[in-house]
């Protein structure tokens, strides 16, 4: 029997920690050893997260090596920034990152789940069952509940008049967030957001329109919803006008300044009369680039390099409010927003490549009040900017694509780990056991929801169970927020139905992944 590849501690204080055997100069482990350690680095990633899950869920402070610190408890955020070098941990984290890509809600649910899964298999695995068996169980398994899914779920009715559905979805996604105390003004936000940019008859949403800034200062009450877009800067000369009405922008990607040879080369000034030559050859190139924009009817420029402090006096003293320094996502951002195309040489603008904008004014932001650029009433209505909320976009984009839901609290998982539990004991097969166990795993979130709440988890979870079948409402859930009601659709606590099945189908995927490696090689040193 080999030795045990960890073992649990515990410190003089209490503390709990595991000791992992040295492995220098081990290069192999094969067979049911390698599936259990890859079992146990996925729980330990599991178990880091599982307590952050819920509207109670804990938060997680991390320190990144330059020492800036995040304190968070969203999942994707807290595996990104989390320093992981154990190869089955690390599909931990790209699982979380898939769900964000895809969903953007719902990242610590799907790695609480497939950590669950994890350690029902290890015990499935004790028993003498075959990797592949219990894989094949918990596709089937899987199957089974995403179809109890689409049974329980709810459409929800929207429009851009009526909106409260949206809202209170993003409601719910924002639970759990530190700016739950904006709660309110946070989801419409993103409500209005989402709805300014989206397409309602294809059913699609833009997010390359939508960009999310912040600025350190103020409080949470000063986020904003900028129907517009929003640049970091101000005008360059502090004599220019702070706002342009009926802004015609010209966007250049040259720089203002007179051209150069492409090649190398030394210019030699030997008298005064030739540095005033120059001088004048420098002010004369300056004057037709600022004639050629002011000729096609241009009252503002954008500009993505800087220009010298000359440059900047004769934009003044031409009326020609300036911005520069203005980086490549923002330029196509304002080019889009103000229906303008960037133009890379002063030669090819012309009146019809300009962007129009109702009025470009400049704001200060914060305690620290910096500057910044609102470009608003642009000619291209479905752009807009906002400080900050990336998960409660996502959750209300994804009600837009589909508008069905089941509802939170884990009422859907206690829904699907019944039905799963129920066509486990038709199965004649081995996969059966390997489907309770799946049903078993799918309890492990509203496990977490009741004790992230400071309930009692076994007790809570039973009482719940009992409820949904003697009464056969899938709404019951976990009181989390201690109202002293368990309908969740009375409390409109809503999860979007595609990002519910998407934490199962790919939880199942990653689990199944998991099982199927039996070895593993490392290139090391060989024992002597």
């Amino acid at each position: 029997m080999s030795e045990s590849q960890a073992v649990y501690a515990t410190d003089e204080y209490g503390r709990p920690f595991i000791i992992v055997r040295e492995q220098g100069k081990k290069t192999r482990s094969h067979g049911v050893e390698a599936i259990k350690s890859h079992i146990l680095a996925a729980r330990a990633v599991a178990n880091i997260i599982r307590t952050s899950l819920g509207p109670r869920g804990l938060d997680k402070i991390l320190i990144t090596p330059d020492g800036e610190i995040i304190v968070t408890n969203d999942g994707a955020t807290i595996l990104s920034q989390m320093e992981v070098e154990h190869q089955i941990a690390k599909l931990l984290v790209q699982l979380s990152k898939s769900q964000d890509d895809e969903i953007g809600d719902g990242t610590t649910g799907v790695v609480v789940l497939a950590g669950a899964l994890l350690e029902q298999s290890e015990a499935l695995l004790d028993r003498g069952i075959h990797p592949i068996r219990i894989a094949d169980g918990f596709d089937r398994a899987c199957k089974v509940a995403v179809e109890e899914l689409d049974r329980i779920s709810d459409r929800v009715g929207f429009s851009k008049s009526d909106t409260s559905n949206l809202l209170k979805t993003a409601m719910t996604s924002l639970g759990s967030k530190i700016v739950s105390k904006e709660h309110q003004q946070f989801a419409q936000i993103a409500v209005d957001a989402v709805l300014q940019v989206a397409d309602l008859e294809r059913r699609d949403v833009s997010f390359d329109l939508i960009k999310v800034d912040g600025k350190v200062g103020g409080s949470l009450a000063d986020t904003t919803l900028i129907k517009g877009v929003l640049l970091d800067k101000d005008m360059s000369h502090q004599q220019m006008p702070r706002s342009v009405n009926d802004a015609r922008l010209a966007i250049l990607t040259c720089p203002f300044e007179p051209p150069r040879p492409k090649t190398k080369h030394k210019l030699e000034i030997s008298s005064v009369d030739e540095y005033k030559k120059l001088q004048s050859y420098e002010k004369e190139k300056f004057i037709d680039m600022i004639k050629r924009v002011k000729d096609t009817g241009a009252n503002l420029v954008i500009c993505q390099w800087g220009f010298d402090d000359e440059a900047n006096h004769l934009l003044m003293q031409n009326d020609l409010p300036a911005v520069r320094w203005v980086g490549g996502p923002e330029i196509e951002l304002i080019a889009i927003a103000t229906q303008g195309r960037i133009v890379p040489r002063f030669e090819d603008l012309t009146s019809k490549k300009l962007g129009k904008a109702g009025i470009v004014r400049e704001i200060s932001f914060g305690t620290t009040r910096d500057k910044m650029l609102v470009i608003e009433e642009c000619a291209n209505s479905r752009a807009v900017t906002i400080f900050a909320l990336h998960d409660a976009i996502c959750a209300v984009r994804n009600l837009v694509v589909d508008n069905r839901v089941v509802y939170g609290g884990g009422a859907a998982d206690i829904s699907c780990s019944l039905s799963v539990a129920k066509a486990a004991d038709e199965i004649p097969t081995i996969e059966q056991y390997a489907m309770r166990a799946f049903a078993s795993a799918l309890d492990a979130i509203p496990l977490a929801l009741a004790e992230n709440s400071g309930l009692s988890p076994i007790e809570t979870l039973a009482d719940v169970k009992s409820r949904q079948i003697k009464e056969g409402d899938s709404h019951i859930g976990i009181d989390c927020s201690g109202k002293g009601n368990n309908d969740m659709k009375k409390q409109f606590v809503y999860d979007p139905l595609i990002s519910k099945r998407q934490q199962y189908l790919l939880a199942t995927q990653l689990v199944r992944a998991v099982l199927k490696i039996d070895d593993v090689i490392t290139a090391g040193e060989t024992e002597e």
